[in-house]
């Protein structure tokens, strides 16, 4: 049963390899190669702070990503929390911007809140599969939960 994870990964990883007609903008997956550049289309639907988060990460904007967020805003990255803009901007510093962020689909939307699959690639690595959650109040993120898939 332990098997089964890793089976439908790779059956996924093959299927997806199959259709030359079909890429990461038409089936809805991204792999490494594929990881959005700066000027990338996010998802339709995609809720507009979220929006700006994945396009300030991809253009390597600090001042934009940290505008993405409320002022009083917190993000659960794992299990460690980040609260207000100068705690997020110290940590996207640190350990977002330089990286590459694809949005593969909306898995949940409701008013005010999406969780999004993406493949989140830090600097220099092929990164892995997450789900970020944002809960979005106006025009600002208020709580952004980044968790592996």
């Amino acid at each position: 049963m332990r098997a089964l994870p890793a089976l439908l990964a790779a059956a996924a990883v093959a299927l997806s390899a199959c259709s030359a007609e079909e890429g990461p903008a038409a089936s809805g997956a991204a792999s490494p190669s594929s990881l959005p550049t700066s000027n990338a289309q996010a998802p339709a639907g995609l809720l507009g702070p979220a929006n700006a988060y994945v396009q300030a990460v991809n253009g390597g904007n600090l001042d934009a990503l940290v505008a993405a967020f409320a002022p009083d805003a917190v993000i659960i990255d794992v299990s460690r929390e980040i609260r207000g803009r100068d705690a997020i901007r110290a940590w996207a510093d640190r350990e977002v911007i330089g990286g590459r962020l694809a949005v593969n689909r909306i898995v949940e939307s409701r008013g005010g809140y999406q969780k999004l699959l993406v493949h989140w690639a830090p600097g220099g690595s092929a990164g892995w599969a997450a789900h970020y959650a944002f809960t979005v109040n106006g025009s600002g993120i208020t709580r952004a939960d980044l968790q592996y898939a």
